[in-house]
């Protein structure tokens, strides 16, 4: 069986991926594209998707190009 990737799992908890696409601002297409690889899950969206699942899909699973441990880190500025 071949293993969910995070954004299906996202869309899963969301309801699906239409839902995830309208929660993101974007089209459902693009959410597809994230699902199968086609496209990489940008930056900007990451903690979006943590926050909507709970943190069950982190932003670690879904980009793992971005130092996230250095942004969690980093002190607010105002």
């Amino acid at each position: 069986m071949e293993e969910k990737s995070p954004v299906a799992i996202a869309a899963e908890i969301v309801g699906s991926q239409a839902a995830l696409a309208r929660a993101l601002g974007v089209k459902s297409p693009t959410v597809h594209q994230w699902i199968t690889g086609e496209r990489p899950v940008p930056a900007d969206h990451c903690p979006t998707i943590e926050r909507l699942t709970g943190g069950v899909v982190t932003c670690e699973q879904l980009n793992d190009s971005v130092d996230w441990a250095y942004i969690r880190a980093a002190p607010l500025t105002a």
